[in-house]
This record gives C-alpha cells, sequence and structure tokens, in this order.
C-alpha cells in the first residue's frame, strides 16, 4: 500500500480555503500513485472549539472528500467536527474509499481536557477498522496517542495504525517519542500527519512521520508543507511479528487485576 502524509497549514475555520489547497495535494498524491492519502486533524478549519460554527449535520466534509475519492480514484482520510449531539460535538476522523464510500468513521476517544476539548466534544467508545489494498487498518486522533493500550487493542487486528493531530510544537519531542513507542509496542506500522503554520496563536511544526514495526522511522519532515509518501508492506509486520513474539508473554489478566484494584 502506497500512503501519504498530507502535512499542510490550514485557513483557520475556512473550509473553502482549505479545500482549495487539499485539493492540490490529492492532485499530486494521485499523479504519484497513491492508494491512501491522509490530513491533519480536523482539516478544513483547524483545531477549534467552536462547534457551532464549524459542526457539521450534514456532512459537507465527508460529502466532498468522498466525491474527491471517486474523481480521482484514491483513499481519503481526514477529520471533521459532527455538530451538537447529547450537547457536545465530535472529533471524527473518517476514510473514503476509491469508490467514493465512507468505509470508516471514528470518534476521538480521549478529548483533550488540558485544553478543555473535553468541555466542547465528547468521548468516543470505539475503536475502528477499515481494509485497504492487503492492510487492515485502524485510526486515532492527536491525543489519543498517549493511551497506549487503546493502540495495543488495534494491533489484535490492524497491521498499520493511523494518526491525525493538531499537536503543537512545545510538545513535539514527545510526539515523536510516542510515536515510535506506539509503532515497537504494536509492531505495526505507525502514519502520522501534523499540521504545520499557526493557529489561535499556537505554532504546529509538523514532524509527521511513518514509523515501521521495528521503530525505525521511514520517511518524515517537520516545519514544511510536504506530500510525504512511503510504501508499506505487509510482510514487514508479519516478518517482526513472528521474529518476535512478545506479545504471548503478555499477562492480560493479571494487567486487568491491576486496574480492577484503582
Amino acid at each position: 500500500m502506497r500512503i501519504a502524509l498530507a502535512q499542510i497549514d490550514v485557513f483557520f475555520e475556512n473550509k473553502e480555503k482549505t479545500k482549495n489547497k487539499c485539493l492540490e495535494f490529492i492532485e499530486e498524491a494521485k499523479k504519484n500513485e497513491v492508494d491512501l492519502i491522509v490530513f491533519p486533524e480536523m482539516t478544513l478549519t483547524g483545531f477549534s472549539m467552536n462547534v457551532v460554527k464549524i459542526g457539521e449535520k450534514s456532512f459537507d466534509t465527508v460529502e466532498w472528500f468522498k466525491k474527491m475519492s471517486l474523481e480521482f480514484d484514491i483513499c481519503s482520510g481526514f477529520g471533521f467536527v459532527e455538530a451538537y449531539h447529547d450537547g457536545k460535538g465530535k472529533n471524527n476522523f473518517s476514510i473514503t474509499s476509491f469508490s467514493g464510500n465512507e468505509i470508516l468513521r471514528y470518534t476521538k476517544i480521549h478529548p483533550f481536557s488540558y485544553a478543555g476539548e473535553d468541555k466542547y466534544y465528547s468521548s468516543g467508545n470505539t475503536i475502528k477498522y477499515c481494509n485497504i489494498k492487503e492492510f487492515t487498518l485502524s485510526t486515532f486522533i492527536c491525543y489519543d496517542l498517549r493511551f497506549p493500550e487503546i493502540f495495543l487493542e488495534a494491533s489484535r487486528k490492524a497491521e498499520c495504525i493511523v494518526v491525525i493531530a493538531n499537536w503543537p510544537h512545545e510538545r513535539i519531542g514527545q510526539w515523536e517519542t510516542l510515536l515510535k513507542a506506539r509503532a515497537v509496542e504494536t509492531q505495526s506500522y505507525i502514519a502520522a500527519v501534523n499540521r504545520v503554520g499557526t493557529g489561535e496563536k499556537i505554532y504546529y511544526s509538523g514532524c509527521s512521520m511513518i514509523v515501521s514495526p521495528y521503530g525505525e522511522t521511514i520517511i518524515s519532515e517537520s516545519i514544511n508543507e510536504k506530500l510525504l509518501i512511503a510504501d508499506l508492506n505487509l510482510n514487514v509486520v508479519k516478518e517482526c511479528r513472528d521474529k518476535f513474539r512478545y506479545k504471548k508473554d503478555r499477562r492480560e489478566k493479571l494487567y486487568c487485576e491491576f486496574f480492577m484494584k484503582r
């Protein structure tokens, strides 16, 4: 599977202008025979708490990417905000297929409480999966990266875990460390795309990257807008998992007992 990470700057809360930029990256990805192109969290708006303004009931962002996927014969991964549900919005990550169908919609399990995201967005409760080419993929969003348990669970089925984010520069060292840790722990490819530029006085330096199941950086880029392209090989995942079968030594029942004692 050939995957591309679209590390872009975003026009804050301006969906139409950001669509034009996304289209340019989709066109470039198509020229490079990419199977899946992935954009950052809240793709068309940047990270915003203004659910009233950017939240969608008719899922216009999904419909636009469905159209792009069908027109360019490419799968697309992107983030958008679903309008109020039970008083809060949903921070979602969707993937559309070559044929223009939505094949995955994931809601962020861990809203970023440190910044008050949990006051405006409800938590998801489900890990989602889809198939593209020979790979099974799972998806997470930004702050989810700090919770290894959900990545380990996802790796029971998925060989590639995709993360979309608006991760600030001031914590970018942690981002890089956590991505490699998640790859090693899950013995999976980790494909993570972050935005660049400034939004609401927060600076984002990208550092999007694809990490192998061995924890090796395959490709990465900081600061600049760029389309990062890499070919993923399912045999590498199988080889890694067959060679070092550490998961058979995990003591799941014991770990559950530890958690239950809290």
